[in-house]
């Protein structure tokens, strides 16, 4: 009999970001029917942005999502949004967790929060898998191949149904995207990176006709869903909503290519991974794109625009976090060396360009 294989657990909490979590006790007691007795606090210490603890109170627990400490863009990071964009989900796409209750009180962790069911699984968060879990060719097709489809398959759903109507304004979306996103780059930088600059004068030159709205997610990749235990080829949950809106399809799919380094890619790409992408039977970047072509049923399209963007977007992400360290709004260590992630994806978005192409952007010309 094979042994249990990890489920995603929590750590300690960080220094910086505990809050006393006995005056949560009322609203556990409120939004969890028959809750009671000690409160425990644990952190999913992984992530970048938002802040996902797990709160025990008795035998019942939750998962309770906050903003950073010290952020100062507040759009990014509204919690009632993201509560929103799950309660709409709730009914017509299954791997959305469920929503359980929204805290407007900032008094008691000193913001707004939600709480939501915790999904148990496996979360594969690099190239090297968790342990126990061999990540052969064929597992990795697997995979890879159910990470896309997924993706379409939320792609599909339908957004003119109730509950999506208060949710992103469709209409020149990727227009407001490339905008939106080289006015956050002018505020957050703290030194010069040039191809950053050039990947978002290209995208302002080349913005393509929009391609349809659906639910888009926005961050998705291999660390942001949770695999089946019991059958790793079957996705059971998509995880971190906060960038989640009403938007062109295929700048989704343009991010989970720009988290998808390719085995022919640069060895400081495949150094920070968000997955197994590059190992032996994963689809490629192409692989992707076609496969994704299939199952949305969407005529053929130029994903390298969707590529550089996202790449452009990740390094703008990296830098807005990059800055709060610099400021000391964060001291976790992991930030220190983000500077330098802003130039390795602003590179790749360089590389791209000049091949004009998403794959082989390791080799010579």
């Amino acid at each position: 009999m094979h042994a249990p294989l990890p489920i995603d657990a929590p750590d300690e909490v960080r220094e910086e970001e505990r809050f006393d979590a006995e005056r949560l006790r009322g609203f556990l007691e409120a939004a969890l029917p028959g809750a009671s007795g000690p409160i425990e606090v644990l952190q999913f210490r992984k992530g970048y942005s938002n802040l996902t603890y797990l709160v025990r109170i008795g035998d019942s627990e939750a998962v309770l999502r906050r903003a950073p400490f010290g952020v100062q863009v507040k759009s990014a990071h509204d919690m009632r949004r993201e509560f929103t964009i799950l309660s709409a989900l709730q009914g017509v796409y299954a791997k959305a967790p469920r929503p359980i209750a929204f805290c407007e009180d900032e008094s008691l962790i000193g913001a707004r929060f939600y709480l939501m069911d915790r999904v148990r699984g496996v979360v594969v968060r690099a190239a090297e898998p968790p342990p126990g879990v061999v990540l052969t060719p064929e597992l990795l097709r697997a995979i890879s191949t159910a990470l896309v489809d997924n993706l379409a398959g939320l792609h599909a759903v339908d957004v003119t149904r109730a509950g999506f109507g208060s949710i992103g304004h469709p209409e020149g979306y990727v227009a407001r995207q490339v905008a939106g996103w080289t006015e956050r780059y002018a505020k957050a930088r703290t030194h010069d990176v040039p191809q950053v600059d050039a990947a978002a004068e290209w995208l302002a030159r080349n913005l393509p006709k929009e391609s349809g709205a659906a639910v888009i997610h926005n961050d998705y990749k291999y660390d942001n869903v949770v695999l089946d235990p019991d059958d790793l080829s079957r996705i059971v949950a998509v995880l971190d909503w906060e960038m989640a809106t009403i938007g062109d399809p295929l700048m989704d799919l343009g991010t989970l290519l720009a988290y998808w380094p390719d085995p022919d890619d640069p060895a400081e790409m495949r150094a920070r991974s968000y997955g197994p992408t590059f190992l032996p039977g994963s689809l490629s970047r192409t692989d992707l794109v076609q496969r994704y072509q299939e199952r949305s049923g969407r005529a053929p399209f130029a994903a390298l625009f969707y590529y550089v963007f996202a790449l452009f977007k990740n390094a703008v992400v990296v830098q807005q976090i990059y800055k709060r360290y610099v400021q000391g709004h964060t001291r976790d260590p992991r930030f220190a060396t983000l500077g330098d992630w802003v130039r390795v994806v602003s590179v790749q978005a360089e590389r791209a360009l000049t091949r004009g192409r998403i794959d082989r952007l390791g080799r010579p010309s």
